[in-house]
């Protein structure tokens, strides 16, 4: 009788030190999970500018909604690509520049280029538009080559560089001819007034189309491609990218190279928009690029950012101008001065972020 119940006695304190562990290990799993759900769910900082984007954007749109008859549309939604498709295309470009750690400030003189060499040999010299568009956007790809050569292999500061293309290119202009060349050729005309039916009776243009092409092709490259990784780690520390082995000189090239190539293709954009060339088109435009790319959430000092921020950027700029528009008694020009505002505090916010971001 004595074995049977030591027996019974040693059983029950087996089975509660199995159950004792299983709730361990139940315990461990479960904590174990909260930590990974904790983790998923902690907003890394560096986020956060594109998250005060993207609320911005909605703010601005919801209160233009609001004050306004008529704001609350999807014409008028749609009109902020119409109106700023060139933009997009040229914020775009700069996008993958300030990922990489530096700047193009060349990008509205190529534009400016693009429309004069464009109007110049489509009226004066009678060439064929299939044969100018190529040439433009070749000619867009070699002037940010030679850029990216020198600022790579010559080791001259981007800011230098592409501060002399920008007088480069703005010179040329003057040198094709100092008046605005109207462009009467049927194909320019054509495009620039036809309408694509949309939903809802709206309607967008070709240089939407252009734009958000270039976006999903921008998204690709971004983030699936050997290039787009590498922009992001010459950004983030161009000696750690080159100790990874990553082909740092040729991306960095290619960067200014692409960028010279979204500006000539936003100049035929502009061609399209306003049908001339004038050696004054996209006055100030690389400061809107740079303003959408940063207000979108991309760090200046590179490493961090996305093209779709920089969509939003160039929406928040589209709807400041349509709000200006609607209400009727402000100048245009606080267009500039809001940008300018939200560009300031973007950059301060990018700043605190980081802060916030470092190990303590």
């Amino acid at each position: 009788m004595s074995d049977t119940a030591a027996a019974t006695t040693g059983a029950a304190a087996t089975g509660a030190a199995a159950t004792t562990g299983a709730a361990a290990t139940t315990g461990a799993a479960a904590t174990g999970a909260a930590v990974r759900t904790g983790r998923a769910l902690r907003l890394d900082p560096r986020h956060l500018p594109l998250a005060v984007t993207v609320g911005l954007f909605v703010l601005m749109f919801g209160a233009g909604s609001l004050l306004f008859d008529g704001f609350f549309s999807l014409q008028v939604f749609l009109n902020f690509f119409i109106d700023n498709a060139f933009l997009a295309i040229t914020a775009i470009g700069m996008t993958f520049v300030i990922l990489s750690g530096g700047i193009d400030l060349s990008v509205g003189s190529v534009i400016a280029l693009t429309t004069m060499v464009s109007a110049s040999l489509v009226e004066r010299h009678g060439v064929s538009p299939a044969a100018v568009i190529p040439l433009v956007l070749a000619m867009g790809a070699g002037f940010g080559l030679v850029m990216g050569v020198i600022i790579q292999y010559f080791e001259v500061q981007p800011f230098i560089v592409t501060l002399a293309g920008m007088f480069l290119a703005r010179g040329l202009c003057y040198l094709i001819s100092i008046d605005s060349i109207t462009i009467k050729n049927d194909f320019y005309v054509d495009v620039s007034s036809h309408r694509i039916p949309f939903l809802l009776d709206t309607s967008i243009t070709w240089n939407v189309i252009i734009a958000l092409s270039l976006f999903a092709a921008a998204l690709y490259l971004e983030r699936y491609t050997l290039f787009g990784r590498t922009v992001y780690a010459i950004g983030g520390s161009e000696h750690s990218a080159l100790l990874m082995g990553l082909p740092v000189p040729r991306t960095k090239v290619l960067v200014y190279t692409l960028s010279g190539f979204c500006s000539a293709l936003a100049g035929v954009a502009f061609t399209f928009y306003m049908v001339s060339g004038y050696a004054l088109h996209a006055g100030g435009m690389e400061m809107d690029a740079i303003a959408a790319v940063v207000v979108g959430g991309t760090l200046l000092t590179g490493g961090f950012g996305t093209v779709v921020g920089t969509l939003f950027g160039v929406l928040i700029y589209g709807t400041i101008q349509t709000l200006i528009m609607f209400e009727g008694t402000l100048s245009s020009w606080w267009t500039k001065i809001v940008i300018g505002l939200l560009l300031l505090v973007s950059c301060l916010l990018q700043r605190l972020f980081a802060r916030r971001a470092r190990p303590a």
